[in-house]
């Protein structure tokens, strides 16, 4: 698949989430068009990057479908400068999206607990010249508190509840955007303000689960 072709394919799947209302701003809109997803996919996949899919990417992980991707986009609400955390980087589809909305000034922290997918990322940023994610390996559940504060932060993957280890970590004002369950999930937004949380439900969802001390253990059960 050249660049040619996937620019079609591409517009074709930016128009399709725009009619279904999971793309409602020029921003990220923009953002989609960008980034080359037949980038961050193993290549066995390149034939179904712009299908509205997620993809598998190896160790028993996915990348989320597009239409997700525009909706935690959307929802996160993201402006230039911010500094957002994200927990999963998978091979870095997500946060190079991301990394167009909070520009040159921003810069998204990323954590992978795989230490093959989060080379696989380095090594897409890398390619892609995208410079303002840095890559983590370690327990997302525990954030990267020698970093913080963030101004978001969003889970890739389906936590038991939201970690308080999180919330600690997130700007007054600020926004955590998570899959709460166990695989089919409700994507759970969370607005802090004045150490005040506010969350909201914003419909069903389906991830892999977050692997932590605050989230699961790789047997299933709840972790410490």
């Amino acid at each position: 698949m050249d660049y040619g072709d996937s620019y079609d394919l591409k517009q074709a799947l930016v128009t399709q989430l725009q009619r279904s209302g999971y793309i409602q701003s020029d921003r990220v809109r923009q953002a989609f068009l960008k980034v080359h997803r037949e980038n961050f996919i193993l290549p066995d996949e390149k034939k179904s990057a712009y299908q509205d899919n997620p993809l598998n990417i190896g160790y028993g992980q996915t990348i989320s479908a597009p239409h997700m991707v525009a909706i935690m986009a959307e929802a996160l609400k993201i402006e230039e400068g911010h500094r957002v955390l994200e927990i999963g980087t998978g091979f870095g589809y997500h946060a190079a999206i991301l990394s167009y909305l909070v520009g040159s000034y921003g810069k998204i922290y990323s954590i992978e607990r795989i230490h093959a997918l989060a080379e696989q990322a380095k090594e897409n940023f890398k390619k892609t010249e995208i410079t303002n994610v840095e890559v983590f390996e370690g327990d997302g559940s525990l954030g990267l508190p020698d970093h913080a504060p963030f101004d978001r932060i969003y889970l890739t993957c389906a936590a038991p509840f939201i970690p308080q280890s999180l919330l600690k970590q997130l700007t007054n004002n600020g926004i955590l955007l998570a899959p709460v369950g166990r695989v089919f999930c409700e994507l759970t937004r969370v607005q802090k303000t004045n150490d005040e949380v506010k969350m909201e439900q914003l419909g069903g969802c389906a991830f892999v689960p977050l692997i932590g001390i605050y989230g699961f253990s790789n047997e299933g059960s709840l972790g410490k």
